[in-house]
């Protein structure tokens, strides 16, 4: 298995499992992420999912062996694409553990969740300009949608990789610790979600990341949508019945 996995609490933890080489997505990483993904998709059980790397690699991308094979193309599912998860819907928070360098995919795959954290010994970067390649899998859709223009620019036209800290500084990255304690921080970052109502936490998420794509108008029109859906579910009168009782509120997901 290259993709292995561990359950904490109401957490899923996915972690590639290729140190040999520098845990970068091959065939097999992709549509074994995605059969995770299945698998958890609509596990009540699971509230969020913590993706993360063995050793001291994140991920170093595509397995550059395969595409000197002419096999680029396997390097993706069709519900997924790149590493089986950067084109996904997926209806829970992704959370990044980023045990090291996430470089080119690898980057990519950290830009596909919702919330960083980092080692301090990471590293990231898109150097595929570097080695006449292009950049595939969403950075250059997502890096101008999360950092200025310019510093975007920089990025992905001369290749040059950012630290965990400089990440942190422009908004890629939510919380930098040391390697030591990049999952046990990313567990309780998921588990602070899963502490809060289900319903909400899934309108919430797409309601966060559909607003930058939509005009004002759109905007509040699917707020008003959203919002209505979460009111009219009995854990929004738990939610408030818990509040004013001062206890923990015991949500149904109804």
């Amino acid at each position: 298995m290259v993709i292995e996995r561990e359950r904490h609490d109401r957490v899923e933890v996915l972690r590639i499992n290729r140190p040999e080489a520098r845990n970068a997505v091959n065939d097999a990483v992709s549509n074994e992420m995605e059969a995770a993904l299945d698998s958890v998709e609509h596990d009540d059980d699971v509230a969020a999912v913590v993706i993360t790397g063995t050793g001291e690699v994140f991920c170093a991308g595509a397995d550059l062996k395969m595409i000197a094979q002419g096999r680029g193309s396997e390097l993706g599912t069709v519900k997924g694409g790149f590493a089986g998860l950067v084109t996904r819907a997926f209806p829970k928070p992704l959370i990044a553990a980023v045990n090291g360098p996430a470089l080119a995919g690898g980057f990519e795959v950290t830009l596909a969740c919702d919330m960083v954290v980092a080692a301090d010994t990471a590293r990231f970067g898109i150097p595929e300009v570097q080695r006449g390649l292009f950049a595939a899998a969403g950075a250059l859709i997502r890096l101008p949608k999360r950092i200025a223009t310019a510093l975007a620019m920089e990025l992905a036209l001369t290749g040059e990789p950012i630290s965990a800290q400089r990440a942190m500084e422009v908004g890629l990255v939510n919380r930098v610790v040391p390697i030591e304690g990049v999952l046990d921080e990313a567990v309780e970052l998921a588990s602070r979600v899963a502490e809060n109502g289900p319903i909400a936490v899934r309108n919430t998420l797409t309601m966060l990341r559909e607003a930058e794509d939509l005009t004002e108008a759109e905007a509040w029109q699917r707020n008003y949508e959203l919002a209505l859906e979460v009111f009219a579910t009995k854990d929004a009168i738990e939610g408030a019945t818990a509040f004013a009782e001062k206890r923990r509120p015991a949500w149904t997901g109804t």
